[in-house]
């Protein structure tokens, strides 16, 4: 008795059928399989450092451009 691989002829592996990656659980298994500890790291580094910027940079220049740029990502900061 032979039984079915979730591989591709080329060993690449598979969507599983049904969607079951469609589900929070799913993804959240998929991103523990995918993602190494370097990258969640270096997502974490970049969130803080683009939060920093955008919270207490007051030098007014960068301020008003942040500012803009707040409201361009649908920020309501007023």
């Amino acid at each position: 008795m032979t039984t079915a691989t979730d591989v591709t002829t080329d060993a690449a592996p598979t969507t599983p059928a049904g969607g079951a990656r469609n589900t929070v659980h799913g993804r959240v298994e998929h991103a523990r399989s995918e993602v190494t500890p370097t990258r969640a790291l270096a997502a974490v580094a970049i969130v803080a450092a683009l939060g920093f910027a955008l919270l207490f940079v007051q030098e007014p220049m960068v301020h008003d451009s942040l500012h803009h740029f707040r409201h361009a990502a649908g920020v309501t900061c007023h």
